[in-house]
C-alpha cells in the first residue's frame, strides 16, 4: 500500500478554475486507508482535506477551503499517483467544487 504519512505536496498545474497554484503547499497524513492533510499558501489561506487511499495508491476525497476572498468552497477530489524517477510521488487530480459555480477541473501536484 501506498503511504503518503507526513509527505508534502506542492501544486505545479491546474485548471483556470482552481484555486491551488505553486505557492499552495499540502502536507499529508495517513492512518490506515485514511488520508488527511492541511494547505494553504497562494489563493488559499487554510484548507483541509480527507479522504480514503485504495491498495494501488489512488484517493477519494473531500476538501474544504478558505480562500483569500474569504469564501468558503468545497469539493471532490479523485487522485491517481505516479511514481517520478527520483522516487517521489505526482498527484493526477481531477476535482469538482460541490460550492459556487460547480465547475470542474484537473491539477498536478508533485511531492517536495
Amino acid at each position: 500500500m501506498f503511504n503518503y504519512n507526513n509527505r508534502k505536496f506542492r501544486a505545479v498545474q491546474n485548471t483556470e478554475n482552481g484555486e491551488t497554484s505553486a505557492e499552495t503547499v499540502f502536507h499529508y497524513h495517513q492512518e490506515g486507508t485514511i488520508i488527511t492533510a492541511a494547505y494553504a499558501g497562494g489563493k488559499i489561506v487554510k484548507g483541509q482535506l480527507i479522504g480514503l487511499v485504495d491498495e494501488a495508491g489512488n484517493i477519494n476525497m473531500r476538501y474544504h477551503q478558505v480562500n483569500s476572498s474569504g469564501e468558503l468552497m468545497t469539493g471532490i477530489c479523485h487522485s491517481k499517483p505516479e511514481i517520478l524517477d527520483n522516487g517521489k510521488i505526482r498527484l493526477h487530480e481531477t476535482w469538482e467544487w460541490t460550492s459556487g459555480d460547480r465547475s470542474r477541473g484537473e491539477s498536478v501536484i508533485e511531492e517536495i
